[in-house]
């Protein structure tokens, strides 16, 4: 017995140097998020990452975060979303609408200019991009034309990954454009990652799959959320902050941003 497992050892041992010699290790700074362990789960969907990884290396990803209005992107991605851009990545925020339907005291007709602004500041704070769909806050239409031109959109932009709302919402704004962007992923073949991400009080239960670490971040996406002046931050940011270190205590951070890829979506380099 004794000498059997001898044996196996050191057929083991020829395996893995034949197999070291063929592949070399890859280099810990391949990974971005290399403070999160690799655990048995996780291990092969960082494996299949390789290829998007390598592609990386060659040329910034572009991004593209939908919500259904001004401020839901910020609120569930903003430190995702920086950490991109501070690696040189390109973002862009694709918003449902302009946010016509509320904005604090200030009266309804004047709602849409006001938010475009504190979206555009938003972004300038995130050093990405604002994109505006045509639809009208609260009032969301899904329907042949409507598929048609968010799928345009979002094909303009030729992106890499594409995060949007978690389907199952109280709001329909945020289920609306959930449904826009999946529709626009199947138009295009699954060419790009496909990730759901979650904000307080509007996302129903919530299982995610990848985690990223805000930790350092946690300033500025404070600042992008509180662009949203007429959205009274106040009353719902801290929310998202119970969120984001909940999931931190699960991910191993002091906060962290949680997202569930689609199960047919390729796997994304996340930051």
């Amino acid at each position: 017995m004794w000498l059997r497992r001898k044996w196996l050892l050191e057929i083991s041992k020829s395996l893995y140097a034949a197999t070291a010699r063929k592949r070399p290790l890859q280099s810990p700074q391949t990974f971005y998020n290399r403070s999160v362990s690799i655990s048995r789960r996780r291990f092969f969907t960082h494996a299949t990452a390789v290829p998007l990884v390598a592609a990386a290396a060659a040329r910034p990803l572009r991004i593209v975060v939908t919500g259904g209005h001004p401020g839901d992107p910020e609120c569930g991605c903003a430190g995702t979303i920086t950490r991109y851009t501070d690696l040189g990545h390109q973002v862009a925020l694709l918003y449902l609408n302009r946010g016509e339907g509320f904005c604090g005291g200030a009266s309804l007709s004047q709602c849409g200019a006001i938010r475009t602004a504190e979206a555009r500041k938003a972004c300038d704070l995130l050093k990405a991009r604002a994109i505006f769909a045509d639809q009208y806050d609260g009032r969301a239409i899904i329907d042949a034309a409507r598929y048609e031109t968010f799928a345009g959109l979002l094909s303009a932009e030729d992106p890499d990954i594409v995060f949007t709302h978690w389907p199952l919402d109280s709001h329909r704004d945020h289920r609306a454009i959930s449904m826009l962007a999946l529709d626009a992923w199947l138009k295009a073949g699954k060419a790009f990652a496909l990730y759901y991400y979650e904000v307080a009080e509007d996302t129903t239960p919530f299982s995610p799959t990848d985690y990223v670490d805000i930790s350092t971040v946690e300033s500025r996406r404070r600042a992008a959320c509180y662009a949203h002046t007429s959205q009274q931050p106040d009353k719902w940011y801290p929310k998202q902050v119970e969120i984001t270190r909940s999931r931190g205590i699960k991910a191993g951070f002091p906060q962290a941003e949680a997202f569930l890829r689609h199960p047919e979506s390729k796997p994304a380099l996340l930051p």
